[in-house]
């Protein structure tokens, strides 16, 4: 077993140790799903946008929210607290490398990512009948670039935050303009166009964008994919930029 196996695993026990971390982690998304699902009006179809029912409508902007909560707020949280706790400091006088604990991290929340996604479908197709996406690969791809993009910004956040609770802060005032911006309040097909606009340069916004083309069978607009590429790319730099260990 690699070192970077070892972390992952020990990364996802103390993950499932932290209740809060678990209910906001794995519990928001599916439940704002099933909520949302009982909404009788949500499941009636909306004749301005095609048949498309509110529910189906929103089933990427809820794989937003899982990639968000992970990419910008616990994760985050976990790097700024193990460098505020001198953990990252004392790794670096083991064979174990610090890397390989943001490595590590960056699985366990990819991991997780991944399988709520796939829950969250399964919950849409099983008890609210939406379709499963017409174009999967169109749909994987788009997941990937959305998780690279955000998980990226989170990396910014941790680089920044000398501490876990400044960690949380900062998270929070980048997650709910990033959900407002993905249609999770207001859907990106009932936003002003100057909303829309806005949200197209936003890393959940070309997500969720990128996701619903997917599900209705299309290939993502290049400038979706461009601008998911973007963020993955600036914010990397800057999150390798400015990372301190200590």
């Amino acid at each position: 077993m690699t070192a970077l196996t070892k972390l992952t695993t020990t990364e996802t026990k103390l993950f499932f140790r932290d209740p809060m971390n678990v209910a906001l982690g794995l519990g928001l998304a599916p439940i704002l799903l099933i909520i949302l699902g009982l909404v009788p009006a949500f499941r009636e179809p909306i004749a301005d946008l095609g048949g498309v029912r509110t529910i189906d409508l929103y089933m990427p902007i809820l794989v937003a929210v899982a990639i968000a909560t992970f990419g910008v707020f616990i994760l985050p949280q976990l790097t700024a607290g193990y460098r505020a706790k001198g953990v990252l400091r004392r790794m670096r006088t083991t064979p174990v490398k610090p890397a390989t604990l943001l490595g590590a991290q960056l699985v366990m929340g990819t991991v997780m990512t991944v399988g709520l996604m796939v829950l969250l479908l399964a919950i849409a197709r099983l008890a609210f009948g939406v379709a499963l996406p017409q174009n999967v690969l169109a749909y994987l791809v788009s997941f990937v670039l959305a998780t690279a993009a955000t998980g990226a910004l989170g990396l910014v956040v941790a680089a920044l935050a000398p501490s876990a609770s400044s960690a949380n802060g900062i998270g929070l005032a980048l997650y709910f303009p990033m959900l407002f911006f993905a249609g999770l309040w207001i859907p990106r097909a009932s936003m002003h166009p100057i909303l829309v606009t806005i949200s197209d340069f936003t890393p959940l916004g070309a997500g969720v964008a990128s996701l619903q083309d997917a599900a209705a069978g299309e290939w993502p607009q290049l400038l979706h994919l461009a601008v998911l590429l973007g963020w993955t790319l600036v914010a990397g730099a800057l999150a390798a930029r400015f990372f301190r260990w200590e």
